[in-house]
This record gives C-alpha cells, sequence and structure tokens, in this order.
C-alpha cells in the first residue's frame, strides 16, 4: 500500500487509489468539475490539478494514480496561477465592466470553472459578468448602444458553424444576431456536432481518425459543397483549423467578418 504526502500530511491508500482519493483520505478538499464518483475518470475539466514533486506539469488528480513516496501540493504557486485571473478582472468587475472573449472555451471558463474552483462571491459576480464578443454585441445593441456602420459585404451568405461551448452556453442565438448586423447578410448555421477537434484532443495521432469522423459527418461535407463566394464562420480556433485542413476553406471569426464590414 502506498504512503504519501499532501500538503505534508502523510496518508496511506489502498493499491490503484488516485491522488484525490488520497486527498479525500487524509481530509483535503480537491475542487472538480467533470469527477463523477463511480464512473471512470478521465480528468477532461482539469480543474483537480496539483503539483507532483518532480513532475514537470500539473497532473489531474482524479486520474492520476498514488505512488508509494509522492510529494503532492494542491495549493503551491503553480497552482495558484491558475487563480489568478480572478484577481486580475476583480476590480474592473467590481465596477460593473464586462469581460468579453473572442474564444469561446477560454470565455465560458470564467462562468463555469471558475466557480468550480474557487466557489466565492468575486467569482460569481466575475461569471455574471463575462461574455463572449456576439453576447455582448447582442446586448449592447438590445440597449440602444451599439452604433456599428456596417456595409454589405461583396459576400450575400455566411455558413456558421457553432463552437461546442457556444451550444452549451446556448450562445448561438447572440452568433447569428451578431452576424445579422450585416446589412444583407444571410447566415445560415451547420447543424452539427463538435467539429472533431475538442480542444487539443484531435491534434493528437492516436486520435486521428476519429477526430476526422466527427467532422466528417456533417461539418466538412456542408462546407465542401458551400459555394466559393460563401462566408465560413467559425469562432473556435481549433474549429477553423478542423475545416482548413479537412476542406479547405478559411473560416473566419465573426470578429473578422464584421471588420471587413465595417463602413
Amino acid at each position: 500500500m502506498p504512503t504519501l504526502t499532501i500538503d505534508n500530511i502523510p496518508v496511506e491508500v489502498a493499491n490503484g487509489a488516485t491522488i484525490l482519493d488520497a486527498a479525500k483520505k487524509a481530509g483535503i478538499r480537491v475542487p472538480t468539475l467533470c469527477y463523477l464518483e463511480g464512473v471512470q475518470a478521465v480528468g477532461a475539466c482539469r480543474v483537480c490539478l496539483v503539483e507532483v514533486e518532480g513532475a514537470k506539469t500539473l497532473v489531474a488528480s482524479c486520474v492520476m494514480p498514488a505512488a508509494d513516496g509522492m510529494k503532492v501540493l494542491t495549493s503551491s504557486k503553480r497552482v495558484r496561477d491558475a487563480r489568478r485571473m480572478v484577481v486580475a478582472l476583480a476590480p474592473y468587475v467590481a465596477r460593473g465592466i464586462p469581460v468579453v472573449g473572442l474564444e469561446p472555451s477560454c470565455l465560458f471558463g470564467l462562468r463555469d470553472e471558475f466557480l468550480s474552483m474557487l466557489p466565492d462571491e468575486t467569482t460569481g459576480t466575475l461569471a455574471m459578468n463575462a461574455l463572449v464578443f456576439e453576447e455582448f454585441l447582442a446586448r449592447e445593441a438590445d440597449a440602444g448602444r451599439l452604433a456599428l456602420k456596417l456595409k454589405p459585404l461583396a459576400e450575400k451568405k455566411a455558413l456558421l458553424h457553432g463552437h461546442c461551448h457556444q451550444k452549451a452556453f446556448a450562445a448561438m442565438g447572440a452568433v447569428e444576431r451578431a452576424l445579422a448586423l450585416v446589412p444583407g447578410l444571410v447566415v445560415e448555421t451547420i447543424e452539427s456536432s463538435c467539429c472533431g477537434m475538442a480542444g487539443a484532443f484531435g491534434y493528437d495521432a492516436k486520435h486521428f481518425d476519429v477526430s476526422m469522423k466527427m467532422a466528417e459527418a456533417s461539418l466538412l461535407p456542408k462546407v465542401r459543397a458551400a459555394e466559393p463566394g460563401t462566408l465560413i464562420v467559425a469562432d473556435g480556433t481549433s474549429c477553423r483549423h478542423q475545416i482548413r485542413d479537412g476542406a479547405g476553406r478559411e473560416a473566419l471569426h465573426v470578429a473578422r467578418v464584421l471588420e471587413k464590414a465595417l463602413a
């Protein structure tokens, strides 16, 4: 049975136990998001990161096996650095200044993962004031504060692929409304699932076949069938890479489409 120390507390666990199991036994709380007791853990959310002495990177405690002699820190500087964004943004949030992001997976982390890692009033306020670019535009337009001078584009149609986080957080309506600000632009949203990249998943050679099957389910065939003069729009960086590599078309972020339409 391995014996390890977590935050300088020695703890002995059964063979096959994880660092998260050991932390629980030692009475130390490690925040989790995707972990469900009794279900095989994958460490996808990275919320339960801890520092293991000698390891080059932080590790997901829910999947890392506890080893004899292991020294673990759950609140080291490296771990705390993951929380620095809250500290940096708090003064602006306190003044009611919205936090606007372009990359959906990054921005929505402020609305979800941060609340799980650091559940307090500050992160709650940050979550309520964190908006993706299109949500901010839609909000300002509804309030009568948006005065963008936009002209019609040479392209009359836009084919839109939604990022998984935009779909999960019901932000696609705002994305469509932002594109509709361009005079005469017809927007068609592709009925698609994940593009297959899933963050860094599709970059791994061993995941290539699965990644491409996901992309070929609906996204890539739709893009290939689009007329040459149709705009391809995708906010996710990985999504745009998948579209370029799989269909040979350049996809634009909504911000770049609006930039093209500035009068």
